[in-house]
């Protein structure tokens, strides 16, 4: 099934006024991230006109309309919310006349209005709707945000995720998912992850139980959001499997056709997992900044050989 958006989750995240209330705004569903200003429907032009689009007026189609006589207006305003289109957003606090408003219940098109300027409100509710309906898959990991940079840590279950993220916690860093991890394709390079709104703030520790990370460290401790930079992978150390030492060439897992470069980081007692996560977490900085050691550890060696040895 589509993604999806309502109405009336649209007019509560931007506080908007709707002008005719008998409509269920619950029932009226959004599915494409697109606006439309419809200036070509102002003079009856309805071809290609695309139903699925939120309707954005401005004040020059809100002027032009004006000044039509009222039985053009009239059969204009009929045909346009005919189409029954998601919604109409009037802009800069411009009041919708009751005429399009008779028109607008008659078909059952929500009319609303905003206080935000027509360029600005485009652009944002174009951005909103780009990762509300972008599409989503759910995964097992726990997902934190460490110094900046959105740390997806996957394993087989009991590995040890969670207790790392808890130590990352306490080290200053911030929560974003835990268990279980929306992902988002918003473009076709970010990755946006989430937690489900079941459990959003709350870790699960084996042996002790759930806790609530909010509470316990403070709001400073969370994070509703995070683009998926870096993928960490735990598991059991094996002694006859041979390990990446160098980090000449990286690895990459594939999400909703997205790459997100991958580290496998073997579990043995005595190794500081919040301690690796955050030296990941800087070197991948640093190799997005231009710097990457093992290439300069590999220029030197290169550049050594290449030295005349001394008798």
């Amino acid at each position: 099934m589509a993604n999806s958006v309502t109405v009336s989750k649209l007019i509560e995240n931007y506080d908007l006024k709707l002008c005719n209330p008998g409509i269920d705004t619950d029932k009226v569903k959004i599915m494409v991230p697109d606006v439309n200003r419809p200036s070509l429907a102002w003079v009856g032009y309805f071809e290609y006109f695309d139903r699925q689009r939120i309707q954005v007026i401005g004040f020059m189609e809100h002027s032009f309309i004006k000044q039509m006589n009222r039985d053009d207006r009239l059969n204009i305003y009929d045909k346009l919310m005919a189409m029954q289109f998601p919604c109409m957003v009037y802009c800069r606090g411009m009041e919708p006349d009751q005429d399009i408003l008779d028109a607008a219940t008659k078909y059952g098109v929500p009319v609303m209005i905003t206080d935000k300027a027509t360029s600005s409100f485009t652009a944002e509710i174009i951005r909103w709707l780009n990762v509300q309906l972008a599409p989503r898959i759910s995964i097992h990991g726990v997902l934190v945000d460490v110094y900046g940079e959105g740390v997806l840590i996957m394993g087989e279950s009991g590995i040890g995720k969670s207790e790392a993220a808890i130590e990352l916690i306490k080290r200053g860093h911030r929560l974003v998912a835990d268990d279980v991890v929306e992902l988002r394709k918003v473009s076709d390079e970010t990755l946006v992850g989430t937690a489900s709104e079941i459990t959003r703030h709350l870790i699960e520790l084996r042996g002790i139980g759930i806790i609530d990370v909010k509470a316990l460290f403070g709001v400073e401790s969370v994070k509703e959001t995070q683009n998926i930079d870096m993928v960490i992978k735990l598991e059991e150390w094996n002694r006859n499997k041979e390990y990446d030492r160098m980090g000449l060439t990286e690895e990459y897992t594939e999400f909703l056709g997205n790459k997100i470069v991958t580290y496998a980081i073997p579990i043995r007692p005595g190794r500081n997992l919040a301690v690796i996560v955050e030296a990941a977490s800087v070197n991948h900085r640093q190799k997005k900044m231009g710097y990457n050691a093992a290439q300069e550890l590999y220029k030197r060696v290169q550049e050594n050989f290449g030295k005349p040895r001394e008798d």
